[in-house]
């Protein structure tokens, strides 16, 4: 169950960040990779670096926000590799603005389909495959699809969405030897801030977190493979996630306090 070995892993969102740290990661380990992403270039250096490292890997471009994409990139992997052991849905995109402030809700929808929808149309189509190996499904969400932030309104939506889906997905994947393990960090250095889209619907360029105070892309992804490894149902990562989760429920003002504060300083 701990090896990784000639495991057909696919991952979404390859190109940087926890992705390609995954990828780069998993490839010592033996497993056999289908990376893919929409920035062919980036995603070609990660691949290079993976075969270096002494992967199998094949380079899938994909948006997931388009199910023919989604569903190329599992064919492609079951036609390359015969088969799909895990599925790492991590293809995301987020957002910094107030929602009143949002000048065109289409960026609200645009962050839906990727981070959710893109998440349905992988797991839809990888299903079948997934249950004729009893593989395992990953969805990387983060500490907004615990509780509300602000100014990541549809971000957390979607992480929200997320949540619920693969929860009752779960629930109906009992008995498969299909398992789901969700994902929730908190700040990683992972360079999807740098592509936040802001209020105009355009990358907000400054990152407003505090790059001092965020977990390393590494330690996120060893943790993810170590809770992948073990089908951990999920991974709560942090303390100050642990106890957003334990107590919402009894102080939810508390923790709506919480999360204003830290999003006003970055940290």
């Amino acid at each position: 169950m701990d090896s990784m070995r000639d495991n057909v892993v696919v991952i979404t969102g390859a190109s940087k960040g926890i992705g390609a740290e995954l990828a780069r990661q998993l490839a010592p380990q033996g497993a056999r990779l289908a990376l893919s992403g929409r920035d062919t270039v980036a995603l070609e250096s990660v691949s290079a670096a993976c075969r270096h490292l002494g992967a199998v890997v094949e380079v899938i471009p994909a948006d997931v926000a388009v199910e023919q994409d989604c569903q190329h990139l599992i064919e492609q992997t079951v036609a390359r590799f015969g088969r799909l052991d895990t599925l790492v849905n991590n293809a995301g995109v987020t957002m910094w603005a107030r929602f009143e402030d949002i000048q065109d809700l289409a960026m609200v929808a645009r962050i839906m389909q990727v981070n959710f929808m893109g998440a349905v149309y992988c797991t839809g189509h990888a299903l079948p495959h997934l249950k004729a190996s009893r593989g395992r499904i990953v969805g990387i969400a983060s500490h907004t699809g615990l509780t509300g932030v602000p100014t990541r309104s549809g971000y957390a939506a979607s992480k929200h969405a997320m949540r619920g889906f693969f929860d009752s997905l779960r629930i109906e994947l009992a008995g498969t030897g299909v398992t789901v393990t969700m994902v929730y960090p908190g700040f990683v250095a992972t360079g999807i801030g740098e592509n936040a889209t802001g209020s105009d619907g355009k990358p907000v360029q400054v990152h407003p977190v505090d790059p001092t105070n965020v977990m390393s892309v590494e330690v996120c992804a060893r943790q993810i493979i170590a809770a992948t490894k073990r089908r951990s149902r999920e991974l709560v990562m942090t303390t100050r996630g642990k106890l957003v989760l334990l107590a919402k429920p009894f102080v939810p003002g508390l923790v709506d306090r919480l999360a204003s504060r830290v999003i006003e300083r970055g940290h």
